[in-house]
């Protein structure tokens, strides 16, 4: 055996190396073979760094604050497979949609393990949470309060609820995915007084029992400050609720918005600084404000799942404009992956079997084959010496690129596979054409 370790593995699933042919492996499966077995565009999770992420969430908040509760983000990657693994290991999660809480049915999750989340959940959604029994829907409009309270009463249920505030805490993330700050649609804004507002309402309401408050920054934050910043300033409005309407807080929730490494030379927080800084400003937050410790909530999204996950694309064609730009295309793009098109986010790219190559590196553009001008996956990347039929893999792939991907251009979705026990399971299969019209009629 030749396994090594390469520049970049550490933003690869865990035991990710270049094996005796050369070619990059996930523990002892090889990328240039699962490419080969179920073509590509393929994405390729690792059940095993999975399990071990779920692990170091629990141990490093559970060490701070022992009542403390890991609900995954349905949204970064929604999966039977996936929210299987999540209930065996005790996980919670929350869900915005009847569709990612129909998936959590589908696998007969712990309702009581389950947090509703949402900007603007229908009735219909609403009821069907409530009939499922979860543990939690999160309060997110005045509307809403009036639309559960009739669904409560009408099936003598009493429901308990958090609800989400706004600290207006800058995250220092990107705009379209900083969710915190005054001019959001999330939340009730504890600075305009609607949050308060809230508050009064609910604690009048017999039916919706208000176990505490939720902020969501945004994502990704890569700064432990405005954690502490958020946390402080909502439970000092806390402490004027508590003096106003009585209100208490045994349950209480900084949301999530970790960051992972896209980029070697860019590194995240540990999860354990994360833990460490949020459980530390909750518990100062309590001695300050006389609250007891509270049951927290974390959630991560992408953190939980991101690193978990790689993309694999085989190049199709390539353009070179002298002095201008060396174009990479591949067989997926922005249909598979809208994040760079959408928020320019940044991926590391890497040939499969060029991995050991450091002559003829080529600086390119990987774009897609998306009827766009803007649909790329990486601009200015280092490639070694790119020709058509290379597979190319993008590491920290697993959150977000599936969960928003399309049928743009009537393009098929890509086959998902995980790989337990050092084979490979598919947990999706690749969509056919078939599918592209099935929910038509003529």
């Amino acid at each position: 055996m030749n396994n090594k370790t390469f520049d970049g593995s550490d933003i690869f699933p865990n035991n990710s190396f270049v094996n005796e042919k050369n070619n990059i492996s996930i523990n002892d499966v090889d990328l240039n073979d699962l490419a080969e077995e179920f073509g590509t565009p393929l994405y390729v999770y690792d059940e095993e760094t999975i399990i071990n992420t779920i692990n170091d969430f629990q141990n490093s908040f559970n060490s701070e604050i022992e009542n403390s509760v890991i609900s995954y983000s349905t949204k970064a990657f929604s999966n039977p497979y996936i929210l299987n693994l999540l209930n065996d290991y005790g996980m919670s999660i929350d869900v915005v949609t009847g569709g990612e809480l129909a998936v959590a049915k589908y696998v007969d999750f712990s309702a009581e393990r389950i947090n509703f989340h949402g900007n603007n959940k229908s009735i219909e959604e609403l009821s069907e949470a409530v009939d499922y029994g979860i543990n939690h829907i999160t309060i997110d409009s005045f509307n809403e309060i009036e639309n559960l309270k009739r669904i409560c009463e009408s099936k003598s249920i009493d429901q308990d609820i958090m609800i989400r505030v706004s600290p207006s805490i800058d995250p220092h993330t990107h705009l379209l995915t900083t969710t915190g700050i005054l001019d959001s649609k999330f939340g009730f804004s504890i600075e305009t007084g609607d949050a308060e507002k809230a508050i009064e309402k609910i604690m009048k309401i017999k039916s919706l029992n208000l176990q505490g408050l939720h902020f969501h920054l945004g994502s990704p934050i890569f700064e432990l400050e405005p954690y502490s910043e958020a946390i402080d300033y909502v439970y000092k409005f806390a402490s004027e609720m508590k003096k106003k309407y009585g209100f208490e807080m045994p349950e209480f929730s900084p949301g999530g918005g970790f960051a992972i490494g896209y980029l070697s030379e860019k590194k995240p927080l540990s999860i354990r600084e994360y833990a460490k800084t949020i459980c530390d400003s909750v518990k100062e937050s309590c001695d300050k404000y006389g609250f007891d410790i509270p049951k927290i909530t974390l959630e991560p999204g992408r953190a939980l799942i991101g690193r978990s996950g790689v993309s694999i694309y085989r190049v199709g064609s390539i353009k070179n404009i002298p002095t201008v730009r060396n174009y990479v295309s591949v067989d997926g793009g922005m249909g598979d992956n809208i994040r760079p098109a959408l928020y320019g986010s940044e991926y590391s790219v890497f040939s499969v079997s060029k991995i050991n190559q450091k002559n003829h590196l080529i600086k390119s553009t990987v774009s897609g084959k998306f009827c766009e001008s803007g649909d790329y996956l990486a601009r200015d990347v280092m490639l070694p010496n790119p020709e058509i039929n290379d597979l190319l893999v993008l590491p920290a792939s697993g959150a977000y690129n599936l969960a928003m991907a399309s049928n743009y251009n009537m393009q098929t979705r890509p086959a998902v596979v995980v790989i337990k026990d050092n084979k490979p399971i598919l947990i999706r299969r690749r969509e056919t054409y078939e599918d592209l019209l099935s929910t038509s009629t003529i």
